[in-house]
């Protein structure tokens, strides 16, 4: 009996190593702690929690202007794929992503305003069908596939094709081209295989784009916090997202565009030139797709 109780317990001991092995410390998954802070005050004060999601959003996103440029910054091990949020560096995914997580999050009761609640909402919008397996590729790793995994799941709509947005030749590649510098995948070399295979699937399907000449006729049906795309000519003949970032509003009613911009550039987080003359500042630039979030 008392052989049959050690084992049980023994058994049990194993398992909860297994599973804090599996986890990353919270100082990994969660940076900034009082910048987040600082946040949900300013959110509590100005009543943040009443604008409608893509107002809120954009209203989050305003705030976190000038944080600086941080790349790779959802590289944070090298094995376990895990939910996080960095508030002192952002990258162009991490700015549109914390501010549309911080805004749902922003619509639960004031208690549930927490760092833990903030990490669900990560979870939800970042990984395939809102959950993450702590595997690198249950995360959506390009943003038309996010676009398609969260259109599904009713969280945004996708505007593109109603706003005029037409099929170009698909190509999701960047990942197995400059796969040294990711750290997971620079650590773990057999996940190359199944990388290419996910993102063959992504290019089989189609990819649509306003054209940057037609985006000023637009402007003006794309609202705060709507979810804004980049694609860029990959090659020749083939187009790929490449940028992503937020419509706002300004004081005079024209569209622009914020972004975490590199260091090359604004090196932070900007609210830019409006989207269209954004759009042709660069050659390769060839269009945009359009998420607004529903909830």
């Amino acid at each position: 009996m008392r052989k049959a109780v050690a084992l049980i317990f023994l058994f049990l001991i194993t398992i909860d190593l297994a599973a804090a092995e599996s986890r990353l410390p919270f100082g990994t998954v969660f940076k900034g702690r009082d910048r987040f802070d600082l946040l949900v005050g300013s959110a509590r004060a100005g009543n943040w929690k009443s604008l409608p999601i893509g107002e809120r959003t954009a209203t989050v996103g305003r705030a976190l202007v000038g944080t600086r440029y941080k790349s790779y910054t959802l590289e944070i091990d090298n094995r376990i794929e895990a939910p996080s949020v960095n508030f002192t560096g952002m990258d162009c995914w991490t700015l549109y992503e914390i501010s549309l997580g911080f805004a749902r999050m922003l619509g639960e009761p004031e208690e549930n305003w927490t760092p833990e609640r903030m990490l669900h909402y990560i979870e939800l919008d970042r990984y395939r069908s809102g959950q993450c397996t702590g595997e690198y590729l249950s995360r959506l790793h390009y943003l038309e596939d996010w676009l398609a995994d969260n259109d599904r799941r009713g969280l945004v709509e996708d505007l593109t094709r109603s706003l005029g947005g037409t099929s170009v030749p698909h190509s999701a590649r960047e990942m197995t081209v400059a796969w040294r510098h990711y750290r997971y995948l620079a650590h773990n070399r057999s996940l190359l295989g199944p990388l290419g295979q996910m993102e063959a699937r992504v290019s089989s399907r189609p990819l649509y784009q306003i054209p940057k000449s037609r985006i000023a006729s637009i402007e003006g049906k794309l609202r705060d916090g709507d979810i804004i795309g980049i694609i860029s000519r990959d090659g020749p003949h083939l187009y790929s997202t490449s940028h992503v970032g937020l419509a706002v509003r300004a004081g005079d009613g024209s569209l622009h565009f914020m972004h975490a911009s590199s260091p090359r550039n604004h090196g932070r987080v900007v609210i830019d030139s409006t989207l269209s003359s954004y759009l042709y500042r660069y050659g390769s630039d060839s269009g945009i797709l359009v998420a607004r979030p529903l909830r």
